[in-house]
């Protein structure tokens, strides 16, 4: 009798250990179906535009899929940092334009800094303080713009001497205040943790 239970232990203990392997083997196994979901490929920062190398597919269950996933994100800028494996949602890329064209309130402000060097240090979402400071009288520089996002920062031309230009996107006001302060003050900009 005992040798009779050890026999069906053994069997039991080797079909246990088979069907162990068959289902480790599956989950290694590539799923076939699914739908095909552009990612991260590494972490990326904010403001970053994407190319070839930055974007990588996966295949999801159809239930694990988010909302908005966008078929071509390259060539495409984030609008906030995306960590390794993350969808690719328009939730997480600014729009093709400089501007959402759901956000009506807002309008693209060109804005001259006056240090050429200064606008160098700025990239696509960075969030901007914009100061105007005058270049006679003690007055202190004063805030025009406030956590204003940059969305473009244009190549700079040959003369530097005149600044470098970058683009803000600001309400209809903030950009009167920036045209208004450009006249008569230098304009700079202090750059804001995202």
């Amino acid at each position: 009798m005992k040798s009779a239970l050890s026999r069906h232990r053994r069997v039991l203990a080797a079909l246990l250990v088979a069907v162990a392997a068959a289902f480790a083997l599956a989950a290694t196994r590539p799923h076939t179906d699914g739908v095909r979901v552009p990612v991260a490929a590494r972490d990326l920062a904010a403001g970053a535009v994407l190319g070839p190398h930055d974007v990588t597919v996966r295949l999801l269950p159809a239930g694990a899929v988010p909302a908005g996933v966008v078929d071509r994100p390259t060539g495409r800028a984030l609008s906030g940092p995306v960590r390794r494996g993350e969808p690719l949602t328009d939730a997480r890329l600014r729009s093709s334009g400089l501007l959402d064209p759901r956000d009506a309130a807002a309008v693209a402000a060109p804005v001259r800094l006056a240090d050429a060097a200064a606008a160098r240090l700025l990239h696509t979402g960075d969030r901007v303080d914009v100061l105007a400071a005058r270049g006679e009288g003690p007055l202190p520089a004063r805030t025009v713009a406030s956590a204003v996002p940059v969305v473009a920062v244009p190549r700079p031309g040959p003369d530097t001497d005149e600044g470098a230009l970058v683009v803000l996107r600001t309400t209809r006001e903030q950009a009167a205040a920036l045209a208004r302060a450009s006249v008569d003050s230098r304009l700079s900009v202090t750059i804001l943790s995202n």
